[in-house]
């Protein structure tokens, strides 16, 4: 072995990935303390909630504290939860009495049923409308579209769910309330008819999603683009007698793209995390209305043990784009 080979160490991937998967440890781990010290700053007690309202005895408030270790010293409850969450278990809610890994089984499907619709909507609407924006640079379809964007990224999902609930669900004026107001089934609904009814509930929140999303999407494929769009080798396709639409499509497109995949990656963490506000909008039983009915109370295990999930599906993405993204252009991880 020469002393050069000796110097040049282990290969530029293999570092790479080994100091994103490390990064990413070392975020859950901050995600992990944080989830714990971070919620015990909100007011109101779990405990008096759990009693509704009643009066009971000190001896009986003593223990509902034993019984969840709301009793032990902060440094054992942290020590506690931690070994637990390494294991999995994140505890038993305080308002549904069962363990808060239950909780987020049963409502997973059904946020990854709201923003996974939206989310493969306003990725694809994004890059439609982003490539011909960028391929129209300056003309009157490209300020359109960037303006609306701009317009409706800006917009607060929770404003614009309000107002399509009031203009399509309630009605007004000529318009008729065509959509429900809230809810994901009406119930009574079986097979086909119950898929109708799911979808038909689908309509506005996806809409919401969609039109707060999709911009972010335009805006970065349309720039990425931009970029590409004065480089020798399209110039070099051009001279060759290459269609325009052909040196889109087969060249300047897929080069663009590795800033759009990135995007995509960190909006596929979100959409397992949900979006809050949406989700408390219409009603809609997933993780973000969940985690909202958890904030309300506080119930400790199951605000804490969503945060971890919500902060954890980005993570991971975010590594996942990381760790491919030197496949796609080597320059990147040397």
């Amino acid at each position: 072995m020469t002393a050069s080979s000796r110097r040049t160490g282990p290969p530029a991937y293999p570092r790479h990935v080994a100091g994103k998967l490390g990064g990413a440890a070392v975020s859950l781990l901050a995600v992990l303390v944080t989830s714990f010290f971070l919620f015990r700053l909100i007011p109101g007690d779990p405990v008096k909630y759990m009693t509704g309202g009643r009066q009971v005895s000190a001896e009986q408030l003593a223990a509902y504290r034993r019984e969840f270790g709301l009793d032990l010293p902060l440094w054992q409850q942290f020590t506690d939860y931690c070994g637990k969450a390494l294991t999995g278990d994140l505890g038993t809610s305080y308002q549904f009495r069962a363990p808060v890994i239950d909780k987020i089984t049963e409502a997973l499907p059904n946020t990854l049923l709201l923003t996974g619709t939206a989310f493969v909507l306003y990725t694809a609407l994004g890059i439609v409308l982003g490539t011909r924006s960028a391929w129209r640079h300056g003309r009157l379809g490209d300020r359109l579209n960037t303006g609306v964007a701009l317009a409706l990224y800006s917009v607060p999902s929770f404003w614009l769910g309000l107002l399509l609930i009031i203009v399509f669900s309630v009605g007004m004026g000529p318009i008729p309330g065509l959509f429900p107001t809230g809810g994901m089934e009406s119930g009574g609904e079986e097979g086909f008819a119950y898929a109708v009814d799911v979808a038909h509930h689908l309509v506005l929140p996806v809409i919401t999603l969609v039109a707060v999303e999709y911009g972010q999407t335009l805006l970065v494929t349309r720039s990425a683009l931009l970029d590409e769009m004065g480089s020798d080798y399209l110039t070099t396709a051009r001279a060759k007698g290459l269609r325009d639409d052909l040196v889109r499509r087969r060249h300047a497109v897929p080069n663009a793209m590795l800033p759009t995949l990135t995007l995509i990656f960190v909006n596929l963490g979100r959409t397992v995390a949900g979006v809050i506000l949406v989700e408390t909008v219409f009603s809609w039983p997933g993780l973000g209305g969940l985690f909202y009915q958890a904030l309300s109370v506080p119930d400790l295990p199951l605000v804490q043990g969503l945060f971890f999930v919500f902060a954890s599906a980005v993570i991971v993405m975010n590594t996942l784009a990381d760790l491919i993204y030197p496949l796609l252009d080597p320059r990147v991880g040397r």
